[in-house]
């Protein structure tokens, strides 16, 4: 058989292979969502992330820091944008206060957060933080959003064609996606399927046994100030939240990228009837 024969037949096993390795978990469909900050020209909303940062108060900083994220970064635009006297407030009531020091007689102590402070977890090093959790470490929140992305899950020969779209697209909210998908993926384990101690079933995370309970329910989720909330809605919102917190430049680096396009397109055009102009009177 010629080496042209055996490669086909290679793929078309692999194409064979692909769902059954799916349908075993070996990979995870997840849907995608619309997002406000989604594509080219998308942006944080301002009061989404607010709810977002409610969720992530009120729920997530129970074990999770955000040690990337300052309280100012509250404060300022392409952000939730809350009053800086009320994240002064909110600095000043917050439960983990900052490790700081020496003082005068070189000790180490605790004190308030300030503006500048980054916003830490409860926990004050990994190894208290896996005592408390079973042996888990929770991650801190500040990159989740990049570090998780979705997989692809289709066709070998589609693939190349997915990536064009989410090229074309401008595809970057992969890890949204994958944190409202685990937030609202915990479920009944299925009867063939045996959970080991302390873990949790999730449809949406890899090999569906997580050690994190499910920190929001369809009757155990957060109202907002309105009145207001679901499960739905607050997956929703703490996830776009963390999609900032990991990238809060965003919306100035899509402006700022429009601008710089318009300058080329225009740079260009100036170029061009320029040479024009420069050779117009030239024979060639």
């Amino acid at each position: 058989m010629k080496y042209g024969s055996l490669a086909a037949l290679a793929l078309l096993a692999g194409a064979a292979l692909a769902p059954a390795a799916n349908a075993a978990g070996g990979h995870v469909h997840i849907e995608r969502q619309t997002w406000s900050f989604g594509g080219f020209t998308g942006q944080f909303d301002t009061a989404q992330l607010q709810r977002g940062f409610q969720i992530y108060k009120d729920v997530c900083s129970a074990c999770h820091g955000l040690k990337r994220v300052r309280f100012r970064n509250l404060v300022e635009p392409g952000g939730p944008e809350f009053p800086e006297e009320a994240v002064k407030a909110l600095a000043h009531e917050w439960p983990n206060k900052i490790v700081d020091g020496p003082n005068d007689e070189g000790k180490m102590f605790e004190r308030e957060p300030k503006l500048f402070d980054p916003m830490i977890g409860a926990f004050k090093n990994d190894n208290e933080a896996r005592a408390a959790q079973n042996g888990a470490l929770p991650p801190d929140l500040s990159l989740i959003a990049k570090a998780r992305n979705v997989e692809y899950t289709g066709t070998w020969w589609a693939h190349p064609f997915s990536m064009l779209r989410d090229i074309a697209t401008g595809y970057q909210e992969g890890g949204a996606d994958y944190l409202y998908a685990l937030l609202t993926g915990y479920h009944e384990a299925p009867a063939d399927v045996k959970l080991s101690d302390g873990m949790s079933y999730n449809a949406a995370f890899p090999g569906h046994q997580i050690a994190m309970p499910a920190p929001l329910a369809k009757d155990n989720f957060v109202k907002y100030q309105d009145g207001t909330g679901s499960l739905d809605q607050n997956a929703r919102d703490v996830s776009a939240f963390l999609a900032w917190a990991a990238d809060p430049s965003l919306n100035a680096r899509k402006s700022l990228g429009w601008l710089v396009l318009l300058y080329l397109v225009v740079t260009t055009g100036l170029l061009y009837v320029g040479k024009k102009r420069i050779w117009a009177s030239i024979p060639h």
